[in-house]
């Protein structure tokens, strides 16, 4: 028996291997193996069996299998053949992808020895002084004690321990180290739900999609503080009951405390946790576990979608209009929401999309029927939407004539007026940092990243200057300019570092706390701040995206957006979208409760059609304005997009590689047209020149992307790779979230 094995490389190439007898049985396609590639032993995954094989050449035998139990049914297997054909992925890597090649079923936790002492009569053997301490101390306890607890009595506890064992006074357990999973999880109050006539009108349609065993995509489009978070609830108690499993995705880390913890509530050890902010060890250990079947509910970010979950009934991919759902990098650049609709329909599974603020192709798609539609359009309980309140910051600087303010005067009243109320305030602001850009006065020289073409941040703790995209770092400020010498330098632009500052000045007696990729390098950290602010030890709350969706704080009644433009004007189709989103949802975590709640945004451009349509909290209004714009310029949803990039040192031989590529696009196909080369918006990053070509297909002649799916990889093949030299390296992204 030989099988054909891929590995997770950016290779489509398979080798040849035999299967030695004892492995015969237990050798099936999909299964994972290590076999010898060259002088090591390398992970891969066996994508086809056969009785012989057409190399001529020495064929060598698989070495082990990876797991020891099945980790891939027939529905995981036929996705990754998909994410492999649709995104343009070789098996191996789409392989990685679902299943970790870091990860194994046979991963054995650690352990810790644990020792008991034992009721022993008529010992006559004498002991040592160590021994007798330890061996009286132990006595005293009815329950087990790790050895290592013992290093107080002596200074080898385990080697007395194995000493009064050979003597028979004690006996050693070994227990594995089981990963503490609820620091991830904040405590949350477990109240009893009663759900509106709107939550349960939704929540029947998720029901009897189960009930049938069908797949089904819905988009639940309901106002921040709906109770959508109840209704996910309530599905996943039913799909359990009725002996499925659930997916539930998140799109930021800071969303996954709260969210688990109020699962956690309702389910206890059923939950597990899948992110990047859990150990190797818990990873390992709770992967396992999901194999096993230990887990009937899976919540976390977009490889969450890949847990290996046997009878998924229910998947919800909350917060769908989120970006973060797209993998830019490695190959495959999947996007989560796509995945998961395909996962639900091998797995005949109902697929909740769920918003606030849907993504416009959500939202077409369900206008266009392909679709339920489920609309909540209140709040839960007593909670009524905030007011809110617009302040034009060049009307306000132009009456105080003070110049680069942070804060208006109406916030700073609005912040006041909370605080003496013992309410909370949470402020949005999405830039790290202290200051943005560091600026000569006299030339306008900005301080650079030498491998990007973007400014260094200057970061007041710490005291040094960082790009935020490849993490260069000075760890000083230089004291004169490098262009002109001057020593007139100065730090321009707000980061929420700087906004945390002023706060602390102007309310000393507050307690306040940043949260953002600065302040939380941990999954602990952040539980820990999310928790204080849960339990009102934090009065404000200062943050990014990461505190603009999805937390539920009863007593926050106050929302200020520091700059309601920021990204606003980047050249992006997606970028009034995107802001829209943000400030919409930002504002959302206001006035949850029962104290009524407001809502402060800071604009520069009040009269522009996403801040008007934002600070009215009319999403419809918005929507039809910007699907307007995208027919007119036959963007998404309207079209089908391929990105195809090329990275690389020298510029001069970039742009000649991507005109190669562009004068080989001849005579593509009614619909399709093709845009470019250009430089991509952020030209420079990590050393690497960046220029693109877009390939856009009108869905109107082009249903389902099939006929631009075909042209791009027609010429791909045959073409691309031949004009892209050993020091260059294409990128080809199918349905880019981004055109930066």
């Amino acid at each position: 028996m030989f099988a054909e094995v891929s590995f997770p490389i950016s290779s489509y190439q398979t080798f040849s291997y035999k299967v030695p007898e004892h492995l015969t049985s237990q050798i099936t396609v999909g299964i994972r193996v290590k076999v010898p590639l060259g002088n090591r032993k390398v992970n891969g995954i066996v994508v086809g069996i056969s009785n012989s094989s057409s190399f001529k050449g020495k064929i060598r035998e698989i070495h082990d299998l990876i797991d020891d139990q099945q980790v891939l049914n027939d529905n995981l297997w036929s996705l990754i053949k998909w994410l492999s054909k649709y995104y343009n992925s070789p098996l191996g890597l789409a392989a990685k992808a679902v299943l970790p090649s870091n990860l194994s079923t046979k991963y054995k936790p650690k352990v810790e020895v644990l020792v008991k002492a034992l009721a022993v009569k008529d010992f006559n053997d004498s002991l040592g002084r160590a021994q007798k301490t330890v061996y009286d101390h132990l006595k005293s306890f009815d329950d087990s004690l790790p050895v290592k607890a013992l290093s107080d009595f002596c200074s080898n506890p385990k080697d007395i321990c194995n000493k009064l064992a050979e003597k028979g006074l004690v006996s050693l357990l070994d227990r594995p180290i089981i990963p503490d999973l609820s620091e991830f999880a904040f405590n949350t109050k477990n109240k009893k739900i009663v759900l509106t006539q709107e939550q349960n009108v939704a929540l029947d349609k998720m029901v009897s999609c189960m009930d049938e065993n069908k797949f089904n995509p819905i988009l639940l489009h309901g106002v921040t503080g709906s109770g959508k978070t109840e209704i996910y609830i309530e599905a996943a108690r039913h799909a359990i009951k009725i002996n499925k499993t659930v997916i539930m995705l998140l799109p930021e880390i800071s969303l996954t405390p709260q969210i688990a913890g109020r699962f956690r509530s309702a389910f206890g050890n059923d939950v597990a946790l899948w992110h990047s902010k859990l150990s190797q060890g818990a990873r390992a250990w709770t992967w396992k576990q999901i194999c096993g079947g230990k887990f009937k509910v899976v919540i976390g970010a977009r490889s969450a979608i890949f847990a290996p979950l046997k009878n998924v009934g229910l998947i919800v991919v909350d917060e769908e209009q989120e970006s973060s759902y797209k993998q830019e990098s490695p190959n495959p650049r999947y996007h989560a929401r796509d995945v998961a609709l395909m996962r639900g329909k091998l797995d005949n599974a109902s697929v909740v999309l769920a918003s606030a603020t849907p993504s416009m192709e959500s939202y077409y798609n369900y206008l266009n029927g392909k679709y339920e539609y489920i609309h909540l359009k209140e709040r839960f309980g007593s909670a009524k939407y905030p007011k809110v309140h617009v302040v034009d910051m060049i009307k306000e600087s132009e009456e105080t004539e003070l110049y680069g303010k942070i804060f208006s005067r109406l916030l700073l009243e609005k912040i006041e007026d909370r605080l003496s109320k013992k309410e909370q305030v949470i402020l949005f602001h999405n830039r790290r940092g202290f200051a943005p850009i560091l600026r000569c006065e006299d030339c306008g020289e900005i301080t650079m990243c030498p491998h990007c073409n973007i400014a260094l941040t200057y970061h007041k703790s710490g005291k040094y200057l960082q790009c935020h995209f490849c993490n260069h770092t000075k760890k000083s400020i230089p004291s004169k300019c490098s262009s002109c010498q001057s020593y007139n330098l100065n730090l321009s632009g707000t980061g929420t570092q700087k906004v945390e500052d002023e706060l602390s000045n102007k309310f000393p007696d507050s307690i306040v706390k940043r949260l953002d990729a600065d302040s939380v390098r941990s999954g602990i950290n952040l539980t820990k701040t999310l928790q204080e602010f849960y339990d009102k030890k934090i009065d404000i709350l200062i943050g990014t995206q990461m505190i603009a969706k999805g937390l539920d704080f009863a007593n926050t009644t106050l929302v200020g957006i520091i700059n309601g433009d920021t990204g606003l004007f980047l050249p992006d189709f997606r970028s009034g979208e995107k802001v829209f989103q943000l400030i919409y949802q930002a504002a959302g975590r206001s006035g949850r409760g029962e104290i009524p709640g407001e809502v402060v945004i800071q604009t520069y451009s009040p009269e522009n059609p996403v801040i008007k349509c934002a600070t009215e909290l009319n999403v419809e209004k918005y929507y039809n304005i910007c699907l307007e714009e995208r027919k007119a310029l036959l963007y998404p949803p309207f079209s089908w997009l391929v990105k195809v990039e090329i990275r690389g040192k020298n510029i001069t031989e970039l742009e000649k590689s991507i005109n190669n590529i562009k004068n080989r696009m001849i005579d593509p196909p009614k619909g399709i047209s093709i845009l470019g080369p250009a430089l991509c918006y952020r030209e420079k990053l990590r050393d690497y020149y960046r220029m693109q070509l877009i390939l856009k297909s009108n869905k109107e002649l082009d249903i389902n992307g099939t006929t631009l799916h075909k042209y791009y990889k027609s010429i791909m093949s045959k073409q691309f790779d031949s004009e892209v030299t050993s020091k260059q390296r294409l990128i080809i992204d199918i349905n880019p979230v981004s055109l930066l």
